[in-house]
């Protein structure tokens, strides 16, 4: 561990099996740094593990940003996000978690797993507490045997009901 208090560059550095708790947020990595006013800043890197107590959402990334004041989490890497209360996982190469809203965007290569349900698409937008998935950049969504592609779509994950906009194509078995 190593620190620094200078006004205004007030930073803490943990370095191996490092961990924080912060509220109801627990996070692991190889390195956390720790900066700004209050400690509102904190940076980890390599083998990032965090899990929201609170809402039993768990994540493995790269590297996380987080700032405790917003409470957004950006996590970048291959970077994987479960919702267990939703029975949710989810997967991109960039996710943005706003806690407050509970609102999630994925970016790049995204993948979410729900039951017998897969979608793709380069970016995807997850509304949390309204089980709302909305999908763009060619979106596909695999539903048992059943194949959707349109410009976007919208996946209730709720119902598994899946609402299709602009140019739609798809296969459906039985």
């Amino acid at each position: 561990m190593s620190g620094s208090r200078a006004l205004g560059r007030e930073s803490t550095i943990l370095i191996g099996n490092a961990e924080v708790r912060s509220d109801n947020l627990l996070l692991r990595a190889d390195r956390i740094e720790i900066q700004g006013d209050d400690n509102q800043f904190i940076n980890c890197v390599g083998n990032v593990w965090g899990h929201e107590e609170g809402k039993d959402i768990l994540f493995y990334t790269d590297r996380l940003q987080y700032d405790r004041k917003l409470k957004i989490a950006r996590l970048e890497g291959n970077s994987t996000l479960e919702d267990r209360e939703n029975e949710i996982v989810a997967r991109g190469r960039f996710i943005e978690y706003d806690d407050i809203n509970e609102i999630t965007v994925f970016q790049i290569s995204v993948r979410l797993f729900k039951d017998d349900m897969v979608c793709r698409s380069e970016y995807a937008i997850y509304h949390r507490q309204e089980k709302l998935l909305d999908l763009s950049g060619f979106p596909v969504v695999y539903k048992s045997d059943d194949e959707f592609r349109a410009d976007r779509i919208r996946v209730d994950l709720d119902t598994d009901d899946v609402i299709m906009e602009g140019s739609v194509s798809g296969t459906i078995m039985n």
